[in-house]
């Protein structure tokens, strides 16, 4: 429960090493949801950082269209953030140099995804079970690059084992410039409620920048979760989904107390067709279609009552008729 608050919430500017970023509130990486497209639209409506999708350290796997698109920065405003998940502390540093020779400029660590298929790999979140390779992976990215980096880790590995105080004293210690915490152990994956009270200790312990993450939906809770932890951001993840404009609400409300207007349908309308024109142009028809289909269905989870419409965008092959389906809804309901 969040009944009480500390303080006032934080809302001055953040710094990661030279960069002064432009919000406090920033997206979380998402795997297969923060491509080019999305992170350029939530940078638009105000998000302060958008760190590419997840991007496996090792080298020999880049080789694949999905790697290359991932490490695509262009038309990205500075500062541009790609994350790297692994095991293998010099595999690490090498995927760190190597993605600041192609034009990042922070590196975001990954300690904070749960999936089987990276904690099997003793990557993620698997790696809090591990704080001395905790340590010496920090250790080794911090010092192969000039670049500042940032790490994204969770409260702990399970109910039992709740170290990110720990590991947040050792973030620290190995020059990591920026922290951001789910409020969540990896045993919870995202079930139940997120909780910030550990966040908040960690806050408490440490001096650099901290981002609370986790179940951050509204403007109100943005502000009720800066209050309890007093972290100096949050970072926004699955509320961004279909609502990309989710940042300009709650910057809107953290710098002066008030609402944003619902967005107009027209508005709504004119997002989701730049965006649908935008991942077209970067997968090409085929891919760009189906990924269109996930964003659509989040689209429209904000609307409901319009099933019917979700169901037949996810059904379509081409992009003339899904974007033209999806445009006279808009005709019709406007």
């Amino acid at each position: 429960m969040m009944s009480a608050q500390i303080g006032p919430a934080k809302v001055g500017p953040v710094r990661i090493g030279p960069y002064v970023l432009s919000s406090n509130v920033i997206l979380a990486p998402m795997a297969g949801v923060t491509d080019r497209p999305f992170r350029l639209l939530c940078r638009r409506f105000g998000a302060g950082l958008a760190a590419s999708e997840m991007l496996a350290a090792d080298v020999r796997l880049w080789d694949t269209k999905k790697s290359r698109l991932r490490r695509d920065h262009a038309g990205e405003p500075s500062p541009r953030v790609v994350q790297i998940a692994g095991f293998d502390p010099q595999m690490m540093a090498d995927a760190a140099r190597r993605n600041i020779d192609a034009g990042a400029e922070i590196i975001d660590i990954n300690m904070g995804c749960p999936a089987k298929k990276v904690c099997n790999r003793l990557a993620g979140s698997a790696l809090m079970q591990d704080e001395a390779l905790v340590a010496r992976i920090l250790y080794t990215v911090a010092r192969a690059v000039s670049a500042p980096v940032m790490l994204k880790t969770r409260t702990g590995w399970d109910c039992s084992n709740k170290n990110g105080t720990l590991i947040a004293a050792i973030v620290e210690d190995c020059g990591i410039q920026a922290l951001a915490i789910h409020g969540r152990t990896r045993a919870d994956m995202y079930q139940g409620n997120a909780e910030h009270e550990t966040v908040a200790a960690i806050k408490a312990r440490i001096k650099i920048p901290v981002f609370a993450n986790g179940d951050i939906d509204s403007p109100e809770r943005a502000r009720e979760v800066l209050a309890l932890t007093q972290c100096d951001g949050v970072m926004i993840g699955r509320a961004a989904q279909g609502r990309p404009w989710i940042f300009d609400e709650v910057n809107f409300f953290l710098q002066g107390g008030e609402l944003r207007r619902e967005l107009a349908l027209e508005n709504v309308r004119d997002i989701m067709r730049a965006h649908l024109e935008d991942l077209y142009a970067l997968y090409g028809d085929e891919t760009g279609v189906r990924v269109a289909r996930k964003h659509l269905s989040w689209y429209f989870r904000q609307h409901p009552g319009q099933e019917a419409l979700r169901n037949r965008l996810v059904m379509i092959e081409t992009p003339a008729l899904q974007l033209s389906t999806l445009l006279e809804h808009f005709d019709t309901v406007g």
